[in-house]
């Protein structure tokens, strides 16, 4: 496996870099002095970009997944190992698809860095992920591709999510759900932890963190009540996915129920014959206008759904599950709320 093959390449490329650390301090590693925040998605670097503002000259923030990557195919390279080896903060998922970083933070540099795992801090309120009804399941252990490869069963056999969907589905194997991100609720904890974490850096600044912090979860909790007024004046409240689906956090926060030909951290392509089926007809079922896809899909899951489907001339809808984005996007003024409020507009839409 390559993570195998880098880890290997990080034993042999250890004591040089040892070498060429040992002798002075982590500050002259760095030789811009700035403080070093390294984040492995978008929204967490977006969010330190609020804390800290715009000119926050004294800081360098460092985004991983770059140009549109997906988080559960990321490739770690030496240099994102040693990137986190001289960081002052790091901010990561903490589940399977980044378990890489714990092997980075054994080898660090910088005893002292500060650590925030998104996982850690939303504590109890990490969910599983869960197979519901219809959905198609591979037959692994999910623990290979999301998760903390954990295995747990959810529920008791009588509801999936807060949706109240019922499913017969819950004897299977189930990790935890990685996409936490997705909740406005969690973003709000998230940059509670990260504005705790700056001030300690630079307390010099911590005024003008607080009031960034106020001022930016504002933002988070009225869009928040946004998507929850969305959400009690819709006619409908299931959405179909002709794809993984990494929005469970999101349809528990609103009641939404779903279905979906897979579980959101699965890196499959192709759906069988039954998941088709059972996706074309509750779309029958329910009269459903719209299937909806994440940013990364090719679409022909839903192409294939809408062909068997009785109406046959549903829309696909693309709802942004914001792993990662391009320079050019971050540019172009993208942002995390911007982006939810994208996402917003769409889920009015799908359940119009």
């Amino acid at each position: 496996m390559f993570k195998a093959t880098l880890l290997s390449l990080l034993i042999l490329i250890t004591p040089m870099t040892a070498a060429s650390l040992s002798g002075c301090s982590r500050a002259e590693a760095v030789s811009d002095g700035k403080i070093n925040v390294v984040c492995m998605i978008f929204p967490q670097y977006d969010w330190v970009r609020q804390i800290i503002g715009d000119d926050a000259e004294n800081f360098d923030v460092t985004l991983l997944l770059d140009k549109r990557i997906d988080l559960h195919n990321y490739q770690p390279t030496v240099d994102d190992f040693i990137k986190i080896s001289v960081c002052d903060l790091l901010i990561y998922v903490g589940g399977e698809s980044d378990k890489w970083v714990n092997d980075a933070l054994k080898k660090a540099a910088n005893k002292n860095m500060a650590v925030i795992n998104l996982l850690e801090t939303v504590g109890d309120s990490v969910k599983y992920v869960e197979i519901v009804e219809g959905m198609e399941d591979d037959g692994h252990d999910h623990g290979d591709d999301c998760g903390d490869g954990e295995v747990r069963v959810e529920g008791d056999g009588d509801n999936h999510g807060t949706g109240g969907a019922n499913t017969s589905a819950h004897d299977h194997r189930t990790d935890y759900d990685e996409h936490v991100w997705l909740s406005l609720r969690h973003a709000q904890t998230f940059c509670s932890a990260i504005a705790g974490a700056v001030t300690a850096l630079d307390p010099g600044n911590a005024e003008k963190y607080s009031n960034n912090l106020t001022a930016y979860i504002d933002k988070l909790a009225g869009l928040d009540s946004q998507y929850e007024a969305a959400v009690k004046a819709a006619p409908v409240r299931t959405l179909i996915f002709g794809d993984r689906f990494p929005f469970r956090y999101l349809a528990d926060d609103y009641g939404l129920i779903y279905h979906a030909a897979f579980v959101g951290c699965s890196a499959e392509t192709e759906a069988n014959f039954d998941t088709i089926i059972y996706l074309a007809k509750k779309m029958d079922e329910l009269n459903m206008k719209y299937i909806v896809v994440t940013e990364s899909s090719d679409k022909k899951i839903a192409e294939t759904v809408i062909r068997e489907s009785g109406g046959g001339n549903q829309k696909i809808l693309v709802l942004d599950a914001i792993q990662s984005a391009a320079s050019g996007d971050i540019a172009n003024g993208t942002t995390y709320l911007s982006v939810m409020e994208d996402n917003l507009r769409i889920l009015k839409e799908a359940l119009a």
